[in-house]
């Protein structure tokens, strides 16, 4: 009987057990599914206030302590510079847009011919001078034989504006959350770091700084430099008389933050170039262009990695291998893992060592 009594209770408390630990999954996958929406606004505002929390910091002491104060303002600032270029640009595309309508439904829509200097373009030359004089001269021809383009062109700014509005909204909402990280810093430093203390133990406070300082090191090495060749590419556009000057620079901007060359997009606007103006002015814009895109060259080493002691090419490898699997995001999350994952390998090799 007693056998046959502890095997019931044995049973009860497993199913209890089962029971228990069934609820307690329903409850954390419920619980991740209401929070998943906001795990990458959260990441963002998390990387911002990481980012900009030591200039902040600054500013608050100036205004007596008042970092909520200096937060809100950050916030204001941060959205004011995002929202109001965005609107404008809305306003004008569709003032543009509605102007080509009305022009193409009054068949008053002219297109200059090329220049002849458009056919010395090498590889391409030829090709653009043709297409360029099929619309110069017939245009509803070169509508009809490029439509399948055309509609494919459209197809994909449509998704490209739907997508720039997700971005958009994305933005908002991690910087009014990297405002309240930031008004709450030193609570939220606190909180983060008893966590990962309490994940891997007493090396978690050492984890915390190296995973702060290895953020900032990206955002200064990554962002950093693919803002100054945006801020010199602009220049030299505007010198050169380049038509829609800051659109090129955002474009540059984006293609130096994904680790590729700014030549992409410099090349084909100093072939506009040389079009256009004389060959002494166009020569200059390409050589401008050229030291632009191989700046990082030497920025890079001066920007990322100071503060940290951690090899540069650790970080640039975490960042690129990072954005290569989740994208932008992941310039700063591959950063830190690999950063952190070096320093445990290197004190396990020195604790074999000793």
């Amino acid at each position: 009987m007693n056998l046959s009594s502890n095997n019931e209770h044995m049973v009860k408390n497993i199913i209890e057990v089962m029971i228990k630990i069934a609820v307690l999954v329903m409850l954390v996958v419920l619980s991740f599914k209401l929070i998943q929406p906001f795990i990458i606004p959260v990441i963002w505002g998390s990387i911002l206030a990481i980012a900009v929390e030591p200039f902040i910091s600054r500013v608050a002491q100036t205004l007596g302590g008042r970092k909520s104060l200096v937060s809100i303002l950050f916030v204001v600032i941060v959205l004011a510079l995002v929202i109001i270029p965005m609107v404008l640009m809305a306003i004008s595309s569709v003032e543009v847009v509605t102007d080509l309508t009305d022009k193409m439904h009054n068949k008053t829509l002219a297109i200059p011919p090329p220049p002849a200097r458009v056919a010395d373009w090498p590889f391409i030359g030829d090709k653009v001078h043709q297409i360029w004089a099929l619309f110069s001269t017939n245009l509803e021809m070169a509508l009809k034989q490029f439509s399948p383009q055309i509609r494919k062109l459209s197809g994909t700014a449509l998704g490209s504006v739907g997508g720039g509005l997700t971005g958009l909204l994305m933005v908002i909402i991690s910087t009014c959350i990297a405002g309240v990280f930031l008004a709450k810093a030193e609570q939220c430093a606190a909180i983060s770091k008893k966590v990962i203390i309490r994940l891997t133990g007493e090396r978690g406070g050492e984890i915390t700084d190296l995973a702060t300082k290895t953020v900032r090191s990206v955002m200064q090495g990554v962002v950093g430099v693919a803002f100054i060749q945006a801020v010199l590419s602009a220049i030299g556009m505007v010198v050169a008389g380049v038509p829609a000057s800051g659109l090129w620079a955002v474009l540059v901007l984006v293609v130096a933050v994904c680790q590729l060359p700014p030549i992409l997009i410099l090349g084909p606007v100093a072939f506009y170039v040389f079009s256009v103006a004389e060959t002494t002015a166009a020569v200059l814009f390409l050589i401008w262009a050229l030291l632009v895109s191989f700046s990082d060259g030497f920025l890079k080493p001066l920007l990322m990695g100071r503060g940290v002691d951690i090899p540069m090419l650790v970080i640039l490898i975490g960042a690129l291998g990072g954005m290569m699997l989740s994208g932008i995001i992941g310039l700063f999350v591959g950063a830190v893992v690999l950063a952190i994952m070096y320093t445990l390998f290197m004190d396990w090799l020195e604790e074999g060592e000793t």
